[in-house]
């Protein structure tokens, strides 16, 4: 899996009961699962058409920082299926407690918001590069760039 963004609970995200919105965490991970599909395919024409079921296991209060993973389950002729995961990190301990998981299916669209079909070359591409880096998402090492060290002393 995929860590696609990290995200901050604040306090205008809270709900009656001191909890995150179920509502917020669902729209937290429609946007990292968007974003994540458009990057995939080459191109930002990617809606979301369906979700599974969503059940959230632990509360997140204000501060907790969220991690939101994802990984593809299947590509379709014009669909995408990711599986999506929020964590709750604990910034003294590193360790993380799954809040919600779920599937989510992307189609492509044209224009006009007709489905059209996901190449077979980005189908190929993410199939290598789990295979290389372990990870779907365009690595530094493929773009050729080199890591720089900056020195603070």
């Amino acid at each position: 899996m995929e860590l696609i963004t990290t995200y901050i609970c604040k306090k205008f995200d809270i709900g009656v009961h001191d909890n995150m919105f179920g509502g917020t965490l669902m729209s937290l991970i429609d946007d990292a699962a968007g974003s994540y599909a458009s990057q995939l395919c080459d191109t930002p024409r990617m809606v979301t058409i369906k979700f599974d079921e969503l059940v959230f296991k632990k509360p997140v209060k204000v501060g907790n920082i969220l991690k939101v993973y994802g990984k593809v389950v299947k590509f379709g002729n014009s669909s995408l299926e990711l599986y999506m995961e929020i964590r709750k990190h604990n910034v003294y301990t590193g360790e993380q407690e799954i809040v919600t998981h779920t599937n989510v299916k992307f189609v492509r669209i044209d224009e006009e918001g007709n489905p059209i079909p996901i190449s077979e070359r980005v189908k190929q591409r993410y199939a290598e590069r789990i295979k290389k880096f372990g990870k779907g998402l365009l690595t530094i090492e493929e773009k050729g760039f080199e890591k720089e060290i900056v020195d603070l002393n």
